[in-house]
């Protein structure tokens, strides 16, 4: 990773840009110390690969040109676990396929990111239908952290804070983003590089005959890592593994480590889970999105104020794990909850779930390849609300 002051400025781009989506996603990547780079060509993703066969080399990284998804992928938690910030960038079919890759990092404890452009079947057209998949893709119990940018500036932003939540969570962390916002241009105001919060993973100080490889500092903690080329020893195997990370079945060592597992991301909701509220404070109505659908709840917002309808707006920055209190919250605030989706209505369940018996819920949905329209959404809010 670069350190020198020359390096690191080399590494982040400070000032004020004219930037499309995808390269923003790049540079937040640099900006938090990203030093592999694995990826294979995938509409609408591919301008972050190309941009990044560019820029990463020049910085002292390593990029790799898969020869399809289970390379990158994979290649991606062996980097990570030989030191490395790593991070591929796909789209909705791709992702498919990375789906045994990212079970293996859960399992390893591998701090990965994974940038999802998500897409309609097949076509280059924007869709929100990844949702559950983000959460539920690979196999056996897992956490992942998954995070909803909604312009070109959270891209750059929320890149970062992924790179951060993996390092100190060692956890695959999704960058849930669009094509809407993937190739879109906006301004971006990248800061002076000494303003960036920067986490790196911690190594152990112990040494290497005590040295538990998967063994935590407290119940959902999470493991130290083992300096490299110093005499320790790990085996990073998919199979249950005691904290030695020896491979033996036995169903006390196997519930132990899952629970630890999924334990140290969903014991750690409050540091995980951000939300932003807009005209919550007196609000009836109370729409609920992510993602670029955010952008047109905003304008309806707006539009339905006008007419005398208390709307605000809450939007998730962080979609799995759940921002459960501040959705109770709303739901104990409001009269209404409405979730607007870019699908057939997936994530609404979630907040139909944490809203039931604290106020009226109803959805938004659309799945068309294309967002909302402000005009689509507040004729939902004047649908619902009597």
């Amino acid at each position: 990773m670069a350190t020198s002051t020359t390096e690191r400025a080399q590494r982040v781009l400070t000032g004020t840009h004219f930037m499309l989506g995808n390269y923003a996603v790049v540079e937040g990547a640099l900006a938090a110390g990203c030093d592999f780079f694995a990826g294979y060509p995938i509409t609408p993703a591919n301008e972050i690969s190309e941009r990044m066969s560019q820029r990463l080399p020049a910085v002292g990284g390593k990029f790799l040109q898969g020869e399809d998804e289970l390379c990158s992928i994979y290649a991606l938690s062996g980097a990570s676990l030989a030191g490395a910030k790593a991070m591929t960038a796909t789209a909705s079919a791709g992702y498919n396929y990375m789906q045994e890759g990212i079970g293996y990092a859960v399992a390893v404890e591998a701090p990965i990111v994974i940038v999802d452009v998500q897409r309609c079947r097949g076509e280059n057209f924007a869709s929100q239908a990844d949702v559950m998949q983000m959460k539920w893709g690979p196999s056996g119990d897992h956490e992942l952290i998954v995070l909803a940018p909604s312009s070109v500036q959270e891209l750059f932003d929320f890149t970062i804070r992924a790179f951060n939540l993996a390092e100190e969570f060692r956890n695959p962390v999704i960058i849930m983003s669009e094509t809407t916002i993937a190739l879109m241009r906006e301004r971006l105001v990248i800061p002076p590089a000494e303003e960036i919060e920067i986490v790196n993973r911690r190594y152990t100080s112990l040494p290497p005959d005590k040295y538990l490889p998967f063994k935590a500092n407290e119940e959902y903690g999470v493991p130290d890592f083992a300096p490299l080329g110093e005499g320790y020893g790990a085996i990073y195997s998919l199979n249950p593994h005691s904290e030695e990370g020896s491979i033996d079945w036995n169903p006390d060592v196997f519930e132990q480590l899952y629970k630890r597992i999924t334990g140290k991301v969903t014991q750690h909701r409050d540091k995980i889970c951000k939300t932003q509220a807009f005209k919550m404070d007196d609000a009836d109505v109370a729409l609920i999105a992510y993602g670029s659908e955010v952008r047109p709840c905003m304008d309806a917002m707006e539009m339905a104020r006008a007419d005398g309808i208390k709307v605000g707006v809450l939007k998730l920055d962080t979609v799995w794990p759940v921002p459960e209190e501040q959705i109770i919250q709303v739901a104990n605030h409001v009269k209404l909850a409405i979730t607007v989706e870019m699908n057939i209505g997936k994530y609404t369940r979630e907040v139909e779930r944490l809203c039931c018996a604290k106020c009226r819920t109803a959805v938004a949905t659309k799945n068309r390849g294309l967002v909302h329209f402000p005009e689509e959404v507040y004729a939902v809010i004047k649908e619902v609300w009597r």
